[in-house]
């Protein structure tokens, strides 16, 4: 059931929904794909043990993948990083030998002691090797997380009434250098798509812009443990999307073996 959900989301390239107090359009919170565009890997953060540390050192000459979400999100934020130790776990990718990993809040006003809880979580339920070293969770300043998600072109949106971060979900693929090389966009990570991206960027390679795909992470109803009933209206399209979709390509196949 989880799986399809994430297709059906994963489906709706164009949404609208109306905010605690005033309408938002979503699609202005779409990842701007930016394939090339180098981000400032001078930029100085905290990591989970509060030192203060640069992007050039922690990616150390390797490609790097780039979650952009919070610690505290009580949304999709751990399902991307989940779905992205899932299919680390099932590669034959090596943390510190073929990636690093940075995992940077969007929330200025989270601690290293929230990244290092995080990362404590993530690791006791995904222990790869070496993933202790090369998995950074990082936190910083307003300015210094937007040098970053302006960079790469992620853009976001606090609802203070609900107290979460209106923003797109995906992962993105940095060269050793910090140029932008390609994006994985939503959830349900694919071992070989991660691979792809991986070794796409340890060569410096520059992707197309990924299909563009609309999942946002927020509205959550922490007091029922549910998606609030516009995000629930969506995930009833993406189903419809789907099965319109299955339906075509069926009816294409069928129509195909008749001529033949």
């Amino acid at each position: 059931m989880r799986g399809i959900v994430r297709l059906a989301l994963a489906l709706l390239t164009v949404v609208s929904l109306h905010a605690a107090a005033a309408p938002i359009s979503l699609g202005d919170f779409a990842y701007q794909q930016r394939p090339g565009a180098r981000v400032p890997v001078d930029t100085v953060f905290r990591d989970e043990a509060g030192h203060a540390v640069h992007l050039r050192d922690l990616v150390g000459g390797r490609p790097a993948i780039l979650a952009l979400g919070y610690f505290h999100c009580p949304n999709l934020c751990g399902v991307v990083r989940d779905d992205l130790y899932y299919a680390l776990s099932h590669s034959l990718l090596r943390a510190g030998r073929d990636y690093v990993l940075i995992v940077l809040s969007i929330d200025p006003q989270e601690s290293p002691a929230d990244a290092a809880q995080a990362k404590h979580d993530d690791i006791a339920r995904y222990n790869l090797p070496n993933g202790a070293q090369a998995w950074h969770y990082l936190t910083g300043t307003p300015a210094e997380i937007s040098s970053i998600t302006s960079a790469v072109g992620f853009r976001s949106h606090f609802d203070a009434a609900l107290k979460q971060f209106l923003h797109p979900t995906g992962l993105v693929f940095l060269t050793p250098s910090g140029v932008v090389s390609g994006y994985l966009l939503g959830v349900g990570y694919q071992p070989g798509d991660v691979t792809l991206g991986v070794t796409r960027a340890r060569g410096g390679g520059i992707a197309k812009a990924a299909l563009p795909v609309l999942l946002l992470c927020f509205h959550f109803d922490p007091t029922t443990g549910r998606y609030t009933l516009a995000i629930t209206k969506l995930i009833e399209i993406g189903c419809i999307l789907t099965a319109l979709t299955l339906g075509g390509t069926i009816a294409l196949a069928f129509r195909k073996e008749r001529r033949e």
